[in-house]
């Protein structure tokens, strides 16, 4: 099937070949018709899919007929992030060339007085973050009666950063006769829910079963103590398949100190966390994308809005507390069909973790444990070992290592640092006896 046998214009056929695509996803074989024929849909598929091209080819040829009004856009995608709405900006411009179609970008860490401007020329498109959203929406400066088209992307990414009463709220202000788009990567009850609530008779497009990852990924895990994680992550860094890495971890502050650590050790690494402004991230971005740098060190902010081809490696230098960002963390690698390798660093404390991941993938993480070199000399092969002596004395047993001794729980306070909804079982509180 090619993207000519889904209905699309030839105009929209011409962007797509001059972008470099011939062949069209599943999800967007399965997508593209029923947008185009103005069906409720939700979409369910892992990230790197091509489930963004699934929702705004169609709308571009929707759109195409119809005139703008001041303040009053004629459709709304809502992201819950500012790259991933930065994505989507890039996606109708690269893809809505040959189409007379006018956006705009609304989102927080930039100037409110230009997104004003631009709505009050009118826009087609109108790609919004929640916050931003309400904001102008509360200020008088948007009207939401006009909007025929709801896009709601990564659902559950708004679940899990708290914009589902937003979103109720936007939906109860948009004009009932209207087509809705849900995306999702999972689909977990309050989103089942907000679907059933807004969405009218939709078809539902699964293309992967909820929660899976990308075949194409290679995961690994490497069993390690927290005090050699830097240096396992160095020797991932310095291997002979590595070409590029985003490196997640779970705190700004250990991005920033980790980035520093690697750039100090000789590496280019640049950073991505909550605490930078926008144009700060946006210039770290486009470094890591145009090769000016080959590791990006993120915090869980960028997780899903980081959109590069070829990325070689996702190195989660801390497991993921909620396991569904374990998910979105690899997708950065093995997007469009490439391979790509994924590998978590974990230590004994990160078990709970680690079961809750492995309980939503379906699979045990391939392991492997990490020696530091002193371990490794400490180890003789069978075949240089000396041959024991009959008068050799034996030799007193040993007292077992400290680091495999049983270890209590150490409950850190992570309020203050974690960019994002605290998990329950890390909220609880261990007294010191």
């Amino acid at each position: 099937m090619t993207f000519a046998d889904l209905g699309l214009s030839d105009e929209l056929l011409r962007a797509v070949s001059d972008s470099g695509y011939d062949e069209p996803t599943p999800i967007q074989r399965a997508a593209i018709p029923s947008v185009l024929m103005g069906c409720d849909l939700v979409g369910i598929a892992q990230t790197g899919t091509g489930k963004t091209a699934g929702f705004v080819l169609p709308m571009i040829d929707i759109l195409h007929h119809g005139r703008s009004r001041a303040r009053m856009p004629r459709s709304l995608i809502l992201e819950p992030t500012r790259e991933l709405a930065m994505q989507v900006a890039e996606n109708f411009e690269k893809y809505g060339k040959y189409h007379p179609l006018s956006m705009a970008l609304l989102m927080g860490g930039v100037q409110m007085g230009d997104q004003v401007k631009a709505l009050e020329k009118g826009v087609d498109v109108l790609i919004a973050t929640p916050g931003r959203l309400m904001d102008l929406f509360g200020r008088g400066k948007i009207m939401l009666t006009d909007c025929k088209l709801l896009v709601i992307d990564e659902a559950d990414r708004m679940l899990d950063m708290g914009f589902i009463p937003d979103i109720e709220e936007i939906c109860s202000k948009l004009p009932k006769s209207r087509q809705t788009l849900l995306f999702s990567a999972t689909m977990p009850p309050p989103i089942q829910k907000l679907a059933q609530k807004f969405l009218n008779e939709p078809k539902t497009v699964e293309v992967a079963r909820p929660a899976t990852a990308n075949v194409n990924i290679d995961q690994r895990l490497i069993e390690v103590k927290p005090d050699r994680k830097k240096d396992a992550l160095k020797d991932i860094l310095r291997s002979s398949d590595f070409k590029n890495a985003i490196v997640f971890c779970n705190r700004k502050t250990t991005v920033r100190e980790l980035a520093s650590s690697l750039r100090r050790s000789g590496f280019a690494a640049g950073q991505i966390q909550g605490d930078m402004d926008q144009a700060d991230r946006i210039a770290e971005f486009d470094r890591f994308k145009n090769d000016e740098i080959n590791i990006l060190v993120a915090s869980d902010v960028a997780a899903r809005g980081l959109d590069v081809k070829g990325v070689s490696h996702v190195i989660n230098f801390d497991v993921p507390w909620q396991p569904d960002d374990y998910i979105h963390r690899i997708g950065r690698t093995g997007r469009a069909g490439m391979k790509g390798t994924a590998i978590t660093l974990a230590s004994r404390a990160d078990g709970e973790a680690l079961d809750r991941i492995e309980k939503l993938v379906g699979n045990k993480l391939p392991r492997s444990a990490e020696r530091s070199a002193d371990e490794a000399s400490d180890t003789e092969s069978p075949k240089t070992a000396p041959k024991k002596s009959a008068s050799r004395k034996p030799e007193p047993s040993r007292k077992p290592h400290p680091e495999r001794e049983e270890r209590s729980p150490v409950v850190e306070d992570i309020k203050s640092e974690w960019n994002g909804p605290l998990p329950g079982f890390l909220s609880v509180s261990a007294g010191i006896e």
